[in-house]
């Protein structure tokens, strides 16, 4: 790239762009796909809603975004030569992750208990869809962060939290269209 490209200017490598706006552009495919078969059924889809557990997807986005929060600081941390710090804030993120894939599995199991599959109704094959694979991305972030807190260049540390950060911005969209959108 010639000096003073715009691409110049975004945190981390052109690659981990290019990943996020695709995995972006399969996130906001799914979440359309669920919205226009939503219109087809929405009093099916409103009582198939009524079975999430909403107190845990909201407890697990102050979840995601307080560690998005420990991994925006960790690159602050590690430009003010604390190291340390930096990566104990990844770890934290990292363990936040965690406490999001737990609670996301303790719902899953409540699912499987009361009868509920994928095959149940629509809405929940999007639901297991949508939500698996952003679980599948908290587990690859999650991996990302530990690597990030092991190797912690400034630079790897700001293309682990863009990555980190787009698995948030997913979760904040498909938090309210899910669990909330009536």
């Amino acid at each position: 790239m010639s000096d003073g490209s715009v691409f110049d200017e975004l945190p981390g490598d052109l690659m981990i762009w290019v990943l996020i706006v695709s995995e972006l552009l399969v996130f906001g495919a799914g979440l359309a796909a669920f919205l226009a078969v939503r219109v087809s059924d929405p009093v099916g889809f409103a009582v198939a809603q009524d079975a999430l557990y909403r107190t845990g997807a909201g407890l697990n986005t102050v979840v995601l975004i307080t560690s998005g929060a420990l991994a925006a600081w960790a690159l602050r941390l590690r430009e003010g030569a604390r190291r340390g710090a930096a990566r104990l804030a990844l770890v934290g993120a990292a363990l936040l992750g965690v406490v999001f894939l737990t609670v996301k599995f303790i719902e899953y199991a409540g699912k499987a208990a009361d009868g509920i599959a994928w095959d149940t109704h629509p809405f929940f094959t999007f639901y297991y869809l949508l939500t698996g694979f952003h679980a599948a991305h908290v587990v690859a972030g999650v991996v990302v962060l530990l690597l990030i807190a092991w190797q912690d260049t400034a630079r790897n540390i700001e293309a682990g939290a863009a990555f980190w950060h787009m698995v948030d911005l997913v979760w904040v969209l498909l938090f309210p269209v899910i669990y909330l959108l009536r």
